[in-house]
């Protein structure tokens, strides 16, 4: 088998996944000297590291969520582009997760393992799509790797929402929606349905929000909510961190409508629990057919298993007859979702 062998040069420490010819680590959990980022989530993207070898829009992110300072030396890496690191090939293609996501291409000796990072199969006009590359090791998130786990298409919950705008004119829209990513994807695609109004955001969503503008993201009239009188909030479309829609913050919109847009919200239990008047089952993450279908389009022998729920993915394919193990790296969370 082709895939023999590589977890001699690429393996799971407690710091992340290492590549030891390359001598980087993959979305490491603490700082090391050398790292490879697939994305600037927080769960993936951290200081500290000595440095960082990302596309360019993975190192604007880190630069506003994490200052300029945050590594020691940025390198910006144009997709498809080959780098030699100690021998190793290293090339970054798209993984189409958020903005700047990408999937690690290291091939030494003959062989090649795909590092996925986080990554989603849907379309998605604010990044660029998966792009599925042949090879003997695939790693493979497993956020939604369960069954229950097959989203709607985006666009469709977007449509509700604007329905319920539609429908209650008078009561302005909390959208609970994470500030990298979804914020920036529900907006653009409230834009292609004919919504053409302001769009309000907390604070905390703006400069984010800027970042993807600024990278020729267009979407329409963005204003901040700290800069708008709260009469002029009615019947708004309002997007801001899920915890904001229950929090003081929230108390200056009268009887507003409270939505949260995740892939979580396929769960009742989780509904309930989010206490929201409008769960909109938006992901940027594959779900259980997507991951089960990418796995085979790229004919990996031997597929490894991260975060997520890794045991449901690894019997199921262990069940097809492929050879899948998990690796439970340490320090990956939901942060996107």
């Amino acid at each position: 088998m082709r895939s023999d062998g590589i977890d001699r040069w690429l393996y799971p420490t407690p710091r992340g996944l290492y590549c030891e010819p390359a001598d980087a680590y993959i979305d490491p959990a603490s700082a090391v000297d050398r790292a490879i980022i697939t994305h600037g989530h927080s769960d993936h993207a951290r200081p500290g590291h000595g440095a960082v070898l990302a596309t360019a829009e993975t190192v604007a992110i880190m630069k506003v969520r994490l200052g300029e300072e945050a590594v020691g030396r940025f390198e910006a890496a144009p997709l498809g582009t080959v780098l030699h690191i100690g021998g190793v090939s290293v090339r970054l293609v798209p993984a189409g997760h958020i903005l700047g996501s990408a999937q690690v291409v290291l091939e030494w000796n003959g062989q090649r393992a795909v590092v996925s990072g986080d990554y989603k199969r849907s379309a998605d006009p604010t990044c660029l799509p998966f792009e599925p590359i042949l090879c003997d090791v695939f790693v493979t998130e497993a956020t939604f790797a369960l069954p229950v786990f097959r989203h709607e298409p985006a666009a469709s919950e977007v449509a509700r929402l604007l329905t319920s705008l539609r429908r209650n004119p008078d009561r302005a829209h909390l959208v609970g929606a994470y500030g990298l990513g979804k914020c920036q994807r529900v907006i653009r695609l409230a834009r292609d349905a004919g919504y053409d109004k302001p769009i309000y955001l907390h604070g905390a969503h703006m400069a984010v929000t800027e970042l993807y503008q600024n990278h020729g993201i267009a979407l329409g009239e963005i204003r901040a909510v700290a800069d708008t009188k709260p009469a002029d909030l009615a019947g708004a479309l309002v997007l801001c961190p899920p915890s904001a829609v229950s929090d003081r913050w929230s108390r200056r919109f009268p009887d507003p409508v409270t939505a949260f847009a995740s892939g979580w919200m396929r769960i009742k239990g989780r509904v309930r629990q989010s206490g929201v008047e409008l769960p909109l089952v938006i992901s940027d993450h594959a779900d259980w057919p997507e991951l089960i279908d990418t796995v085979l389009e790229t004919q990996a022998e031997d597929v490894w298993v991260t975060h997520g729920r890794d045991d449901a993915l690894v019997y199921e394919l262990t069940r097809r007859g492929l050879k899948a193990r998990a690796l439970a790296l340490v320090g990956f969370e939901d942060e996107g979702e």
